[in-house]
């Protein structure tokens, strides 16, 4: 396949697009590469949206390369501008205005969405969401007139939000549909230590509760809660997590189950086809089953695989994963996956602020969360990447140096 292939094009123009046609280049391809992105800024950074854009204004650092490295390296860009359909047979991809653009392997990289629940009066511009650059413009120009905002999620993305807001001083209500935060992603012992968090924080947290509607009277706007709560509130942020964009891979008539289905190589039921990043779901050697992560580390270690595969390097993506959120004044970092432990154990004091909680699954370890505590990561990160164990008797004790372990 790699000598067949003049004409790469990468729908999607965020970390995952980025990367690959940057790991295309320093590979040495010397096809055409196209990046398709529906969005009309230069490729920019997810993540600083929500942990850091909203302590400013300025946009300028969030870029993901100078708008000079594309042209610089033959990359182009068509932004602004959405595939709308894949015509397999031909090997094309149609775009909005019809246009046609051919390929010889075509990679899916269409990220993912805000879910936006069906909840009666969300149809107002005064609703927020929080997903792409133009989301943070338009919260950051309405900030200053903001002394009141309803959360919906508790999630990564709520509780940044929530984070930033209680720094300026304002008043959070964050509606959590589930008896916890997090739930999907954090151990209990963490959840609950988060929550205490957010409460000193004088973020005011409603679980195992539904926004039911939003009735507005005038400038006024009332949330109403299934509690039987109703509040006076300034905005609504939309934080209910997120959908995979895999409508057009559907349409084209590839397999589809929690995003786009793709193999250990990556690829989809068609061979010139290739998903990832956010949109991609895959075997994941950590869990032994699928798995979809919505991660930094996970889209740009997909570019990179199939980046090596396109150029004759195949092999199965097994890259580790990790993430992080800044909460206030909590940095929580997560190495690996916690999805089936059965056991914790605690290293440090909550109370300092500064611990790790290590999750086993029988006497293996699978994943370590941390609170400002970076070395426990990065220890964390490696020993799981190479498969390797922490006696639980080490690992609940803060004097043992994980290192020895390595």
């Amino acid at each position: 396949m790699p000598g067949d292939l003049k004409n790469i094009i990468i729908v999607g123009s965020g970390h995952a697009g980025v990367e690959l046609a940057s790991a295309l280049r320093h590979r040495g391809f010397d096809g055409s590469i196209t990046i398709v992105g529906d969005e009309p800024d230069l490729p920019y950074q997810r993540p600083p949206l929500s942990k850091e854009f909203l302590k400013g204004p300025d946009d300028a650092g969030l870029p993901l390369k100078g708008e000079a490295f594309f042209p610089a390296n033959s990359i182009t860009l068509r932004l602004g501008e959405r595939a709308k359909h894949i015509d397999r047979d031909n090997r094309e991809i149609v775009l909005d205005d019809d246009n046609r653009l051919a390929y010889d392997h075509l990679i899916l990289a269409t990220g993912a969405r805000n879910r936006i629940p069906p909840i009666p009066g969300l149809d107002h511009p005064s609703i927020l969401e929080l997903r792409t650059l133009e989301n943070a413009r338009l919260l950051n120009e309405r900030l200053a007139s903001l002394t009141h905002v309803t959360v919906v999620g508790g999630g990564f993305i709520g509780l940044e939000v929530a984070g930033l807001l209680r720094a300026r001083d304002i008043a959070v209500d964050l509606v959590e549909s589930t008896s916890v935060l997090m739930g999907r992603v954090l151990s209990s012992p963490m959840s609950a230590w988060f929550r205490s968090f957010h409460e000193q924080l004088g973020t005011k947290l409603h679980f195992e509760t539904l926004v039911q509607g939003v009735h507005r009277d005038g400038a006024h706007t009332e949330v109403r809660l299934s509690n039987g709560r109703h509040f006076q509130t300034d905005s609504i942020l939309i934080a209910a997590g997120i959908m995979p964009n895999a409508e057009l891979a559907a349409e084209a008539g590839l397999s589809v189950d929690n995003g786009i289905v793709v193999d250990e190589l990556l690829v989809t039921g068609d061979a010139a086809i290739s998903a990832m990043g956010d949109c991609a779901a895959y075997p994941n050697v950590f869990t032994g089953g699928m798995a979809r992560l919505e991660s930094v580390q996970n889209a740009v270690d997909q570019a990179r695989c199939i980046a090596a595969r396109l150029t004759g390097e195949a092999k199965p993506y097994d890259g580790f994963p990790w993430f992080w959120s800044n909460q206030g004044s909590a940095r929580l970092q997560i190495a690996g996956l916690s999805n089936g432990h059965d056991g914790t154990v605690l290293r440090g004091d909550p109370e300092s602020g500064k611990f790790s909680i290590f999750l086993y699954r029988g006497d293996r370890l699978i994943a370590v969360e941390s609170v400002n505590a970076a070395a426990d990561h990065m220890m964390a990160r490696r020993l799981l990447a190479a498969h390797r164990s922490v006696p639980k008797a080490v690992a609940a004790d803060p004097a043992a140096n994980l290192k020895e372990l390595i």
